[in-house]
């Protein structure tokens, strides 16, 4: 069973002060301690009553990587908040530094309070939000791949940065962006970072390009019905379905009953969970204090970390290069 845990930074406006980096960092080692694959770390740049939010996220997982030394750590990122480039760059450094542990969020839910913030007070329509989230998913992706492993020479006598036969430029020209490439960072440690996507509105192009999924919380048949029906598609589009890990997202309320969560698993309905908290400390305690040590108590935890990368923890393999 894969876990994830993730709470949302943005939520913690008015309690900056209790929930500090410090607290943060804690928490996500005892989750690393426990075994757990990866934290989830959602935000918003929508302002207004957000703009209290103690961090932001990729900022946070950069600091989070330097105290922590196995766990996977993935920052949710906005479509609309960033220019493919920059993010692609952002997250491919992030890797390097982490030592291959990181992903990218990419929700395809859009927070119309976002787009005023970004020259876009009348905001996008959902349409266009999607075939531009998914034009700006492609090109990250493509940026990732831009550099095969031993691309780069550094041969001072030769005069050789790099092989030019393994420098992929991406050149990309679309209908809401234009991206040359490469990126000016090398390959990651792990391939590419993991795509983790959430709030689908397409599954035949999740199916194609995503590593992880997360699903929301639904009962055994309809969860099992998703998940086959995602399978088939990731099938369809040419991939081994065991490439993508489907995660059922599942608020880990106090009454989180564990034998839910042992009941879904083993319905085949999905790959794991993504055990959503709250961004504040009794939440984050009580999960530590209460969830982790009965689901260790059931055996449900890793015992160790199996490899070194994100991508080895979930079994995911390269980065889907050509």
């Amino acid at each position: 069973m894969h876990l994830a845990v993730s709470f949302n930074i943005a939520s913690a406006a008015g309690q900056a002060a209790e929930l500090d980096f410090s607290r943060i960092a804690a928490f996500v080692r005892k989750a690393e301690a426990a075994g757990l694959d990866m934290v989830v770390i959602s935000d918003s740049a929508a302002g207004g009553q957000q703009a209290s939010s103690p961090f932001e996220a990729t900022t946070l997982l950069a600091a989070l990587a330097t105290v922590t030394e196995r766990i996977g750590l993935v920052a949710g990122a906005s479509t609309l908040a960033h220019q493919p480039y920059n993010l692609a760059r952002r997250f491919a450094s992030l890797d390097i530094i982490s030592h291959g542990r990181v992903g990218w969020n990419a929700t395809m839910v859009q927070d119309p309070r976002e787009a005023a913030n970004f020259s876009r007070p009348e905001g996008i329509s959902e349409d266009d939000f999607r075939r531009r989230a998914e034009e700006f998913i492609g090109i990250v992706q493509g940026l990732w791949k831009g550099w095969d492993t031993d691309a780069l020479l550094f041969d001072k006598v030769g005069g050789r940065f790099h092989d030019p036969e393994k420098m992929h430029l991406l050149d990309h020209k679309g209908e809401f962006f234009s991206v040359r490439g490469p990126l000016n960072i090398a390959r990651s440690p792990q391939d590419t970072p993991v795509l983790v996507m959430s709030g689908l509105l397409d599954r035949d192009f999740a199916a194609r390009v995503a590593d992880v999924i997360l699903i929301e919380e639904q009962s055994l048949e309809s969860a099992k019905a998703a998940y086959d029906d995602l399978r088939r598609r990731t099938l369809a589009a040419g991939r081994n379905p065991d490439a993508v890990k489907v995660l059922m997202s599942v608020a880990a309320a106090p009454e989180l009953a564990v034998d839910s969560l042992e009941a879904q698993f083993g319905s085949k309905g999905c790959d794991g969970f993504n055990l959503a908290l709250p961004a504040d400390v009794p939440a984050l305690e009580d999960f530590v204090d209460r969830v982790l040590p009965e689901l260790r108590r059931r055996g449900l935890l890793r015992p160790d970390y199996t490899g070194s990368t994100l991508r080895a923890y979930l079994g995911l393999g390269g980065g889907n290069r050509p």
